[in-house]
Formats: C-alpha cells, sequence, structure tokens
C-alpha cells in the first residue's frame, strides 16, 4: 500500500525544500554584518613595531630610488601608498595636501613619501599637475612587491615610520579631515618622541 501525504508529512518537505535558501541567506547576512563591523583603518598589522621591510624602488623624474635605508635616517617618515587610478586616492589627496603643509610638522622634519602601486611615470605626472604633489619623494611599486612585503590590504594605506626605520603606525583606506587630526598626526607626534628618545 502506497504511502498517503497527509497534511503533516507536506510540512517537513517543504521546509526541507527552503533549507538551502534559508542557509544561504543567513550566511549572505553574517559575512555582511561582519564586513561592516569595526573599523577598516584600524586592521591589525603584523609589521607595527618592527623594522620597515627591504625597499628598492625607482625613484620619479630625476629622484633617486628609494630604499629601507632611507627610513632609518633619524626623521619621521610618514609614506602614502597610492595609484593615479585609485578613486579613494583622489578622495584623500586634498587631505595629504594639508598634512604635507602642516608647518609644525615641517619644522619637525617629518618626510612624505609616495609609493606608486601598480602605475607608471606618465600618469602618476598628470595626477599630480591636476591634484597638487603632497610627496617630497616618491617610487614606484609596479609589480606590487613592496605592497605585499608591507603587508597592503588595498590602496590608499599610510603609514608612519619613526626615525630608526620602525613602523609606528597604519592607516588602511582614504583619510578624511577627521582621521588626520584624531588619528594620524597624534600617531606623527608619537613616532617622533620615539626617534628622538632612540637618537
Amino acid at each position: 500500500m502506497a504511502d498517503v501525504e497527509t497534511p503533516d508529512t507536506k510540512q517537513p518537505k517543504r521546509f526541507l525544500a527552503f533549507l538551502p535558501l534559508v542557509i544561504v541567506l543567513a550566511l549572505a547576512l553574517l559575512f555582511f554584518m561582519r564586513l561592516g563591523a569595526g573599523d577598516s583603518s584600524k586592521l591589525p598589522s603584523t609589521l607595527i613595531g618592527h623594522a620597515a621591510p627591504p625597499l628598492s624602488l625607482q625613484g620619479f623624474a630625476d629622484q633617486p630610488k628609494l630604499t629601507d635605508a632611507d627610513l632609518r635616517q633619524g626623521h619621521v617618515t610618514v609614506i602614502n601608498m597610492f595609484a593615479s587610478w585609485c578613486e579613494p586616492c583622489r578622495s584623500e589627496h586634498p587631505v595629504l595636501m594639508a598634512l604635507a603643509q602642516d608647518q609644525e610638522l615641517i619644522k619637525q622634519g617629518v618626510q612624505f613619501v609616495g609609493i606608486a602601486s601598480k602605475d607608471n611615470p606618465k600618469n602618476v605626472k598628470q595626477f599630480l599637475d591636476t591634484l597638487g604633489n603632497p610627496y617630497g619623494r616618491i617610487a614606484f611599486d609596479p609589480d606590487n612587491r613592496a605592497g605585499i612585503e608591507w603587508g597592503v590590504y588595498g590602496i590608499p594605506e599610510t603609514f608612519i615610520v619613526r626615525g630608526d626605520g620602525i613602523i609606528s603606525y597604519k592607516f588602511v583606506g582614504p583619510m578624511d579631515d577627521k582621521a588626520l587630526t584624531n588619528l594620524l598626526k597624534p600617531e606623527i607626534q608619537q613616532a617622533l618622541l620615539a626617534s628622538s628618545k632612540s637618537r
């Protein structure tokens, strides 16, 4: 005798049919919640407190190569990883211009370095001619090898390097005025203090 479906036996079968959809939606919701959790600018970096990884990058125009030895000359260095094709880099650029023109930081010898990721001199020149140049030095990372060694998640990213070559801070993503005032400038001051103590 064939099994006869009753209303009670139909309900579990209907639920089982929708179970994969429920699981997918639950995973999507979890992923979305984790994506928005926390501040992306505070992503951890294993390089904080350690010496800057090796660098040997072609300089822009007639500028010399940028090496990690340049980061151990006693002055604090702010390194901004950027690219001419990067839209968040464009939105961040006015903040970098303001930072580079800060007279107090200039007096304290803070150096500003730009590393152009997966970019070329022609495009970078056009980018800086249009938006202004906040960098004292620019170098190129055409294959993103330095970006990988420095643990870059995605440009723009900004590093603060003490005068002894130790990375003291990393900011992930485009900076705004609030981040500049509340995060980056205080971290630069801390790096200046640590650099003066290590001399």
